[in-house]
């Protein structure tokens, strides 16, 4: 397990680090948060919110890396596109769809799961999603539109939320066309104002 103390890899020499913008914004989640990896990959979030005294939980279709890498995570192997959602709560007598404090998404689109994404956030929870965005077909892979973001298309999924950070360009190394997105859920219906201090901007290095 790598030391949380050691300086981030960047991207370029380290592709399996984490993502800096999810490492920017990672201090929204409140202490002892729990954590949910849509599309978790080989693990790379996971492990990073777990350094960090996180109850993290991880989704995907094949999760014997993020397993091996994350090894206290709780791990849901599932196809999410052409299954049902895996994260149901049930007991007797009702069913409800399980919240976390932060829920984090990158390098993944399926569109009619953003509803559940949305909603998989608990009131006052924060949602991180980073992925590719239209343009992206004019430097490399992905490039059918299915898979990339359109510009603005996360603030307006996003319209119910209290956006703390938005993003919308490119990244070099290896040169990518991403939209991001740090969110929180207002803590009441009707929408409870951010405190009156706000959310603190990280200016912090990751590189």
């Amino acid at each position: 397990m790598s030391n949380p103390d050691k300086p981030l890899a960047t991207h370029a020499s380290y592709p399996d680090a984490p993502s800096p913008w999810v490492v920017r914004w990672s201090h929204l989640a409140a202490p002892g948060a729990t954590v949910l990896d849509v599309a978790c990959g080989g693990g790379r979030h996971l492990e990073w919110f777990a350094q960090r005294g996180h109850a993290v939980t991880g989704v995907d279709r094949d999760t014997l890396a993020a397993r091996a890498r994350a090894p206290t995570a709780e791990m849901l192997t599932a196809d999410i596109e052409a299954g049902p959602w895996p994260l149901i709560a049930s007991d007797a007598t009702m069913e409800s769809v399980r919240q976390f404090g932060l829920v984090v998404v990158t390098n993944y689109l399926w569109r009619p799961l953003l509803p559940r994404i949305l909603g998989s956030v608990a009131p006052g929870g924060v949602l991180i999603y980073e992925t590719f965005a239209s343009g992206n077909e004019t430097v490399g892979r992905p490039s059918r539109p299915d898979f990339l973001l359109q510009p603005g298309e996360l603030l307006r999924a996003c319209a119910e939320f209290h956006i703390v950070a938005y993003q919308n360009g490119t990244l070099p190394s290896p040169d990518r066309f991403v939209q991001g997105i740090a969110a929180v859920r207002k803590a009441e219906v009707g929408g409870a104002e951010p405190p009156a201090r706000g959310y603190p901007l990280s200016l912090k290095s990751v590189l």
